[in-house]
């Protein structure tokens, strides 16, 4: 199958569009030499010297020149069945980076807040109200960026400590704090309809003979 439809038998989508440019205007031609003014009574007084000047060294062998790359950064589009406040993990915003910004509530499904990619959400009717709930700035991608550690291990520390459990890092208290802020309004939110919190608490799954694709969540 052609990817341009066709308008009429043997009119294409393509084609016609081309058509609808307008004609381009013909720019003057650049004439190939100019006259300049040369000095001294035996150089004449003028000379022609070519417009443009060729290269001075020319490589040995022919290299191919890179395509330079005509691609933009676009924000991910965000689909329309995504609302905040919309699956089995709250919706709050989408990130500039086009992952989803969800939180559980954690105290009751266990799922702190963290970004998520919509490829791996299905959105559901049900809906929290969350109006007038306004997420903190500073809740972007660089709070859920990784500190970067900067040295290397000497090979002989790194020789000793291998098969040693690695010390766990204590959770940030100014993460744990921001958690119970938006979970206290989320949570507030989700009290205010019945079986609800249930609903949130539920795992997800499907039992035989259920088709996700012919499913109304």
């Amino acid at each position: 199958m052609a990817r341009s439809k066709q308008l009429a038998p043997g009119i294409s989508a393509r084609v016609a569009r081309r058509s609808l440019k307008g004609p381009k205007n013909a720019e003057p031609e650049a004439p190939a030499t100019k006259e300049v003014q040369v000095g001294g009574d035996k150089n004449g007084s003028t000379r022609l010297v070519p417009t443009s000047k060729a290269p001075r060294y020319y490589p040995a062998e022919d290299v191919r020149q890179p395509k330079k790359s005509r691609k933009l950064p676009k924000p991910t589009k965000l689909r329309p069945s995504i609302a905040p406040g919309g699956k089995r993990v709250v919706f709050l915003k989408q990130l500039e980076s086009g992952l989803l910004l969800v939180t559980g509530p954690y105290k009751i499904n266990g799922v702190p807040l963290r970004r998520v990619n919509q490829a791996y959400v299905i959105a559901t009717s049900t809906r929290v109200d969350l109006e007038g709930f306004e997420v903190d700035p500073k809740l972007n991608d660089a709070y859920f960026s990784k500190p970067v550690v900067k040295g290397a291990p000497s090979a002989e520390a790194e020789f000793f400590e291998e098969g040693k459990p690695k010390p766990k890092e204590p959770f940030p208290q100014a993460k744990s704090a921001d958690q119970k802020e938006v979970d206290k309004i989320v949570i507030t939110a989700v009290q205010k309809q019945a079986n609800l919190a249930k609903y949130l608490k539920a795992t997800f799954g499907l039992t035989k003979g259920q088709y996700p694709h012919q499913m109304v969540f």
